[in-house]
């Protein structure tokens, strides 16, 4: 009996692990003036509505103790288009006694296929470079 009920909690395990979703887009903010990543700053994602041109809001989240934000867009279906990514960094900088130049950050790409893209940006107070990270 206990090795019946073992088997079926590995198969149920196997089962569970094997359902883990990834995600295709990620992010990451580091505030190079600190050398650190930038915690709970929130991010929101957009595509853009091929008919109208608009701006619709896909999802919203904080970044993590490490400045970074890795379950965007869930890969199980085809998300092809062009996007916007809006870190909205004033709060950031106010928690930090800092002013910025910068109150939001915008940064638009194109995902055109399947693979993981990662879209970080690198950040000061008065400053701030993207790229296609991996």
């Amino acid at each position: 009996m206990k090795k019946i009920i073992v088997t079926l909690l590995l198969g149920f395990s196997s089962f569970i692990w094997s359902q883990t979703e990834t995600y295709q887009l990620s992010s990451h903010i580091l505030d190079v003036s600190e050398g650190i990543g930038a915690q709970d700053v929130k991010v929101a994602l957009f595509k853009q509505n091929v008919k109208t041109l608009n701006w619709e809001l896909i999802d919203e989240k904080l970044t993590d103790t490490n400045g970074r934000i890795k379950e965007f867009l869930p890969q199980k279906k085809d998300n092809k288009g062009i996007y916007k990514l809006t870190f909205y960094t004033e709060d950031y900088f106010t928690r930090n006694k800092k002013s910025t130049f910068y109150p939001f950050i915008e940064v638009v790409f194109e995902i055109k296929d399947n693979q993981h893209y990662h879209v970080p940006i690198t950040l000061t107070a008065y400053g701030y470079s993207t790229y296609r990270g991996n």
